[in-house]
């Protein structure tokens, strides 16, 4: 730390990776690492607030490096947020992860908590991603005024329905998104109008695939202008596959439908993702290619803790293993 004119300044160091690397196999990982985050200064070190570079600074739409990394073909690994917690985004958006995405469809979380949560996030120098309750136009106007810096669109099942979302992400010429909000440009630490100059290119969109239905409509849908990333949603995925008789597809069944989703994805040079329980497997479908990938939740690592502590204690109690799938 110095002494300058206009008061301390401190000279930092770029932490290296928190979790460690790939196996050989897997591309440059660089979706833990610092080198693209901005964290910010500790309040009493920052520089004052009314001076030229800080207006400037404001001025600049700082880019989304999720959608850049993934644009490059770079593996980014983040969780979900399920129990619409302000504290608990806080404290995981400052441990490394690129990227967090606030659960709006299969969760409590309302817009006003989750507006604070992207607030939260993005402060910390994360990505704030939600993922919508449902695919409509005032959904995605909603989130997006609120500060998300990207969506995750459930159960896209057409191309029609592809389009009207990307359209709904991006304004005129581009898109039909309506020209308002004020949360958004404080995310993005920038002014209003830069902005809404800015935006259709830094905010990510991702679809998800849901149903065997869309999947084998894969190339109609990936191929519309805009989408980011395809992202599998294994627990709907695979019910949509059952027999009949309600019989579950087998494992084989469902890892060939994941590796046409990932084909088609390539093919048209967006990635690919999905959800996985363990940062072992997220480090395995990297090698397989796969991109856009989510581990489990902060609810599941709640539960995983607590219940291997009871384990450690040989107070084994198997009633909280099920209680959340990811």
């Amino acid at each position: 730390m110095r002494r300058t004119g206009r008061g301390l300044e401190t000279e930092r160091t770029s932490a290296g990776p928190i979790l460690p690397g790939p196996p050989a196999s897997c591309p440059r990982w660089v979706a833990l690492s610092d080198s693209s985050r901005r964290r910010p200064a500790p309040l009493d070190d920052r520089p004052r607030r009314h001076t030229k570079g800080r207006r400037a600074e404001r001025n600049t739409v700082k880019s989304n490096p999720v959608k850049k990394a993934l644009r490059d073909g770079l593996p980014q690994v983040g969780t979900w947020l399920s129990l619409g917690s302000v504290v608990a985004c806080r404290f995981l958006a400052r441990t490394g992860l690129p990227w967090l995405t606030v659960d709006m469809e299969h969760t409590h979380t309302d817009i006003q908590t989750a507006a604070m949560m992207f607030g939260a996030i993005a402060d910390a120098g994360c990505v704030p991603l939600v993922r919508i309750p449902a695919n409509r136009h005032d959904y995605i106007k909603m989130v997006l005024d609120c500060g998300a810096m990207g969506i995750v669109a459930p159960m896209v099942m057409d191309a029609e329905e592809a389009r009207a979302i990307v359209a709904a992400t991006k304004y005129p010429p581009r898109g039909n998104r309506s020209v308002g909000g004020s949360l958004h440009s404080l995310n993005f630490g920038a002014s209003a109008d830069e902005y809404f100059r800015r935006a259709d290119d830094e905010v990510l969109v991702v679809i998800q695939a849901e149903h065997i239905a869309a999947i084998e409509r894969a190339d109609e849908i990936y191929s519309v202008p805009g989408i980011d990333a395809v992202f599998i949603g294994p627990n709907d995925l695979a019910a949509s596959m059952r027999a009949p008789d309600g019989t579950p597809p087998t494992k084989e069944a469902q890892e060939a439908a994941y590796a046409k989703v990932l084909q088609a994805a390539k093919r048209h040079g967006i990635a690919a993702g999905m959800h996985v329980y363990s940062g072992t497997d997220a480090l395995e479908r990297i090698g397989q290619g796969w991109r856009f990938l989510a581990v489990g939740s902060e609810l599941k690592f709640l539960l995983q803790g607590a219940t291997d502590l009871v384990a450690q204690l040989n107070q084994a109690d198997t009633t909280s293993a099920g209680l959340a799938r990811y």
